[in-house]
């Protein structure tokens, strides 16, 4: 029942259409046999693997390194996001984290970088990690904590804490962000990737939350970590940071998208076959209501989604706007379209094992990380007001070239 008839929307070329027909296809097949909610470290060690060997990580990756495109295609990358959010939450997490993990090495890193870290992550021989959030250091990167300071002429020395570290105790390497000394707040941030066997790098706490993915805390106590692992120049840390978040706040929006069409698309399919005062669910007025508007969501949110992933892939230096306005509307409706569906359900949709609340389970973190709703609409608000001195209309802005 997946509907793909957005694809021939304009966003999109013949090579979109063909990427996302054959990775729906592929997710439908191999997607349940691969994930294990009870065993999550086993199960995303597993779908990296099977990802990788069908080649579809090389979307995560530049061309040079083994990937597909010379530079991200992030029409592609939501394309993916979304196609197996569709199939399973985990899949989605596993793909997800290659590219976010290894983004400020394509982006910022020393060709040695690319060449050692890129080409096994878009294999699936190795897992990928980003370490920005700390105890109190989340959406404020600036009051970061953590500390890389110089030891010796070629190396740094990293002390701190990071929290809420996705793949936390799985990952091969972490892009760790620490402060560096540069200049105050956030330009005194640098970038640095250190391999999980480092000496001084332990995984303090296991996290575990409602929708089972593998998270963690992270000790770093005396890390040497050679300078030539600096990910682009000192103090700019912030600046890796953001462009990566820039390229990949889209692709949360498209995660959230795939879970919407899998509820609206369990809630069509139960309405239909469950029978209430003697005719099918889907009969009443009410229903069909909720049906309505959760169609329109998943729509406007597909609209959202794929102009930032557009906009970016036009050649726009920042989308900043564009993806804070994708995340926000699409996780917060999708939200919305997954409560409506487990009320389509009734009893059944708070029922374990269920799809819907399995999926009303998986939504509500993503209206948290990468930047929370609530910051996501001061980033819009800076941004527009920023247009409006500026003279521009917020509102007429157009890719480059168009």
């Amino acid at each position: 029942m997946i509907d793909s008839s957005f694809l021939s929307w304009p966003f999109f070329e013949e090579r979109h259409r063909r990427f996302a027909g054959e990775l729906s296809l592929w997710a439908a097949e191999q997607v349940h046999g691969l994930a294990d909610h009870h065993d999550v470290d086993a199960s995303c060690r597993r779908i990296v693997a099977e990802l990788g060997g069908a080649g579809w990580l090389r979307a995560a990756v530049p061309h040079a390194y083994g990937g597909l495109y010379p530079s991200f295609d992030v029409r592609t990358l939501c394309l993916a996001r979304e196609t197996l959010a569709y199939q399973d939450g985990l899949a989605d997490f596993a793909f997800a984290m290659q590219g976010l993990g290894t983004g400020p090495i394509t982006l910022f890193g020393s060709e040695e970088l690319k060449r050692r870290y890129l080409p096994p992550v878009a294999q699936g021989r190795s897992i990928a990690a980003f370490a920005l959030s700390e105890p109190e250091a989340g959406s404020d990167v600036a009051a970061m904590s953590t500390t890389a300071v110089p030891d010796g002429p070629d190396h740094v020395r990293i002390d701190g804490t990071k929290t809420w570290i996705s793949n936390g105790g799985i990952a091969d390497h972490y892009v760790v962000f620490a402060r560096s000394g540069e200049a105050p707040g956030a330009r005194g941030l640098s970038a640095f990737i250190v391999d999980a066997k480092t000496p001084g790098l332990t995984v303090e706490d296991r996290i575990e939350v409602i929708a089972p993915h593998p998270l963690a805390t992270l000790r770093f106590d005396n890390c040497r970590v050679p300078l030539a692992n600096r990910i682009g120049g000192p103090g700019e840390g912030f600046k890796v940071a953001m462009a990566t978040l820039d390229v990949f706040r889209s692709t949360v929006g498209a995660a959230a998208l795939g879970f919407a069409r899998r509820a609206l698309d369990e809630a069509l399919r139960h309405s239909s076959s469950r029978h209430l005062f003697g005719a099918p669910l889907s009969d009443l007025q009410m229903t069909q209501a909720a049906l309505a508007d959760m169609a329109t969501l998943v729509d406007t949110s597909a609209l959202l989604v794929y102009r930032a992933a557009w906009t970016k892939d036009q050649g726009a230096a920042r989308v900043t706007r564009e993806a804070a306005m994708a995340k926000m509307h699409a996780t917060e409706a999708a939200q919305s379209v997954i409560d409506k569906a487990v009320q389509v359900f009734g009893g059944l949709g708070v029922t374990k094992g269920v799809k819907v609340e399995e999926l009303y389970r998986e939504i509500r973190a993503l209206r948290i990380y990468e930047g929370a709703t609530e910051v996501q609409k001061i980033v819009i608000a800076r941004e527009i007001l920023k247009m409006a001195e500026a003279g521009a209309s917020p509102v007429r802005q157009q890719a480059p070239g168009v």
